[in-house]
């Protein structure tokens, strides 16, 4: 996805990557109110230049767990304090326990603090005049999730689901089945014509996939 692109959802909000990875986005409204949703790996020191760089500062990071996407988390919450961490319930050890955030397996463990706040089934956030209704869609995860606006016609797929892919299920806890119902039943319900925008990779639309 170009970088420099700029997608409009309407007058008050649109979505743009944030760095030349894909699978970070943000959002925000007239009054500069920021919604980010996605990794913090390696991305920590270009995340906070970016914001410094613009003016803007976060209000809500929506996070998954894997350490490729919580690595920066502490150093985005330093910088900007006023910044609130939404996970599942179901992963929220994964911020706080190496084994679980697989950051073990790297040979450099760490952990971070709790999230500010647990999400679940039909959770609603709502920020940057955007409103995302959380869907679980557990596989990856036993808390993955994806979070749909419909006003908008946008799904964030996280690790769930990818263009021409679907997410990793051989780490621990990890379940192939359940990653395929999740997508059966929570996101090719979806209409058709829904931008999908995944953790890694390009873009995509639900009928594509």
């Amino acid at each position: 996805m170009n970088t420099e692109s700029q997608q409009p959802f309407d007058a008050r909000a649109f979505l743009k990557t944030v760095t030349s990875q894909p699978g970070v986005y943000r959002m925000f409204d007239a009054e500069d109110k920021i919604l980010y949703v996605g990794k913090a790996k390696n991305l920590k020191n270009r995340l906070g230049s970016y914001f410094r760089s613009t003016g803007l500062s976060p209000k809500t990071q929506v996070m998954v767990r894997h350490i490729d996407h919580i690595e920066g988390v502490a150093a985005l919450r330093t910088e900007f304090p006023d910044i609130k961490v939404y996970i599942h319930k179901l992963d929220a050890k994964m911020l706080t326990e190496p084994q679980a955030n697989l950051s073990v397996m790297t040979g450099a463990a760490f952990s971070v603090e709790p999230a500010d706040f647990f999400l679940e089934e039909e959770s609603v956030i709502e920020q940057a005049g955007i409103k995302l209704s959380v869907l679980h869609t557990p596989g990856h995860t036993p808390g993955g999730i994806c979070l749909y606006c419909k006003d908008e016609g946008v799904v964030f797929t996280n690790d769930t689901l990818f263009a021409d892919s679907i997410g990793r299920t051989d780490f621990p806890n990890g379940n192939i089945e359940h990653l395929l119902q999740s997508i059966r039943e929570k996101l090719f319900t979806l209409p058709d014509e829904t931008k999908v925008y995944p953790g890694h990779g390009p873009q995509t639309t639900i009928a594509e996939e």
